[in-house]
């Protein structure tokens, strides 16, 4: 009995480790589009999300997979859009569950597909601009991305002067649960195909565009992040400002923090969630496991340890010394 569960042991930690996940659903003007779940083989779904081969993270911000995920297939659709629109993004777990990760910004970035139809187009030659950035919310405590282990929604707005055309939309998590070590960060960018009506004339400036990998770099603020547990956090986002194109008519969606960087005010739109938050990695209903790493330090040892001794302890029900 007791090498049989010492065999489901490595299970109970490798489904931990592996709790990752996706954009499921993307809705815009009452209209949900519903994207394919990751697999090698690619859907015959029509969508405009475009298909990951793989739910884990892209780590490394050097990585070909931070352009759009994990050798992302070109989806079949475009959805149509208008300045101004509201989007909200269903991230899942692999499997459909609740997202598990609690820590970290969310952005959104747009790139022209030219001439060319964004189901057509190469993502690799994309030059992104950021049209939208979230992180802890005002009062210092959760991210908004904690919301969506509740059920919750990210969101983004098409900005109201962006002149029509094909462009990807951009739409990633960026979790810093292991963020206190450097290259712990982990992408999940998700790309959708979009076409934008309306008449208007903003565009970005070359300053504000940039290329994914080259967006970022691992020792980047907001990407290796060793106070990240601290309430008091100065969040500094990685990448580009807000482009000015989407604050053109309006104040700045961002303000400039004590240290230089962009500070945690949440840029466009509203949580479409308002239960509250939680403060452990984890999905549905079942108590989770904490990712997050002692204050202070750099290794993960001590993190695997405690998942150690805890899923002995639900699979034996006694203590397990270190």
């Amino acid at each position: 009995m007791f090498a049989s569960k010492l065999l489901v042991l490595p299970l109970l930690l490798a489904s931990y480790v592996h709790a990752h996940g996706f954009v499921h659903e993307i809705a815009v003007d009452g209209k949900t589009y519903t994207g394919a779940q990751p697999s090698d083989q690619r859907s015959d779904l029509s969508s405009i999300i475009r298909q990951i081969r793989d739910a884990s993270p892209v780590k490394g911000a050097n990585n070909p997979d931070t352009n759009c995920g994990a050798s992302a297939f070109v989806a079949s659709d475009v959805g149509t859009v208008q300045p101004g629109d509201s989007l909200t993004f269903d991230w899942r777990g692999a499997d459909l569950s609740r997202w598990p990760h609690n820590t970290g910004p969310m952005l959104t970035y747009l790139a022209s597909c030219g001439d060319t139809a964004c189901n057509e187009f190469d993502s690799t030659k994309a030059r992104w601009f950021k049209i939208d950035q979230q992180a802890k919310k005002p009062d210092g405590g959760d991210w908004y991305q904690a919301d969506l282990m509740q059920g919750g929604k990210g969101t983004a707005s098409i900005p109201s002067n962006i002149a029509p055309g094909n462009y990807l939309m951009r739409h990633e998590i960026i979790a810093l649960h292991l963020g206190q070590s450097m290259g712990g960060a982990e992408f999940y960018p998700s790309c959708s195909q979009l076409k934008i009506g309306g008449s208007g004339t903003g565009t970005p400036k070359d300053n504000e565009l940039v290329s994914f990998p080259g967006g970022y770099s691992d020792d980047d603020p907001g990407i290796f992040v060793p106070n990240v547990y601290d309430n008091n956090l100065d969040y500094q986002f990685p990448g580009p400002p807000i482009a000015a194109l989407v604050t053109a008519d309006g104040p700045a969606p961002t303000t400039t923090s004590k240290n230089g960087g962009t500070s945690t005010t949440k840029a466009t739109g509203t949580s479409s969630s308002t239960a509250k938050p939680t403060s452990t990695e984890g999905s549905g209903g079942v108590k989770s496991q904490k990712c997050k790493l002692k204050k202070g330090s750099g290794k993960t040892g001590g993190v695997y340890a405690r998942h150690v001794r805890r899923a002995v302890r639900r699979a034996f029900g006694r203590k397990v010394s270190a």
